[in-house]
């Protein structure tokens, strides 16, 4: 009974996954069309996701054309935060459902369609489980590691950051007062992704975040507008 009980188990979610490819490929080349970067940010509750997309647009919209699609079980909390800051903000309310997934992500893009910005950030829901097996339809994964959660989350969560393109270590203008063990982490994220980017910011005091405005602007630059690929 148990190994039948299995078995349907994995068929169900195998045919949720193979729905999901499809969808996030459709996404995929609408943001090619648009000649948008679509970024999946991923992490624990608490990282500082919503911080660093403030100060983000903050420092970054007025310049270049950006959106925000924000992801929370409940509430529009991060949504109204990130409002005002010269961006289109997109708010999913998931409910039960503890990630984003393609078919939520199409939706949101609906609203985009009549001025497509260039980056789209996708706040995804605080799990470092459930939205790692997710593709959404986007061009590159950025997972955030803060220095309050412990140095061993890369190693105990492998699969979002073995996915990841990019690694922010973040709230570093804390680390010392809460006795952050900068290269035990930098092991972790290694043992987890051996070639990932790591940048080490602070959304609060600005530090690290010309390193992770310039990634943005490679990663654009190596995706030509117009792009199908």
């Amino acid at each position: 009974m148990g190994e039948t009980g299995t078995t349907r188990t994995l068929i169900i979610r195998e045919s949720v996954l193979d729905k999901n490819r499809a969808i996030a490929g459709a996404n995929r080349a609408r943001f090619d069309r648009w000649g948008c970067l679509a970024l999946n940010v991923l992490s624990s509750p608490g990282a500082g996701k919503t911080a660093l997309l403030e100060r983000t647009l903050t420092d970054i919209a007025s310049r270049l054309p950006l959106a925000v699609i924000v992801g929370d079980l409940a509430t529009d909390n991060d949504g109204r935060r990130l409002g005002n800051r010269g961006a289109p903000i997109i708010q999913i309310t998931t409910g039960d459902i503890c990630h984003l997934d393609a078919a939520m992500i199409s939706r949101a893009c609906d609203s985009l369609d009549a001025e497509p910005p260039e980056v789209c950030f996708i706040e995804n829901v605080g799990n470092m489980v459930c939205p790692a097996a997710f593709d959404l339809g986007e061009h590159a994964r950025v997972a955030l590691l803060s220095v309050t959660e412990g140095e061993d989350k890369p190693s105990k969560y492998p699969t979002l950051f073995s996915t990841a393109d990019l690694v922010l270590i973040t709230k570093t203008d804390i680390a010392d007062a809460v006795g952050f063990d900068r290269q035990l982490a930098l092991g972790s994220i290694r043992s987890a992704s051996p070639n990932c980017r790591v940048i080490e910011v602070s959304s609060r005091t600005g530090a690290g975040l010309d390193e992770w405005y310039a990634w943005i602007a490679e990663t654009r630059a190596a995706r030509p507008r117009g792009s199908t690929g």
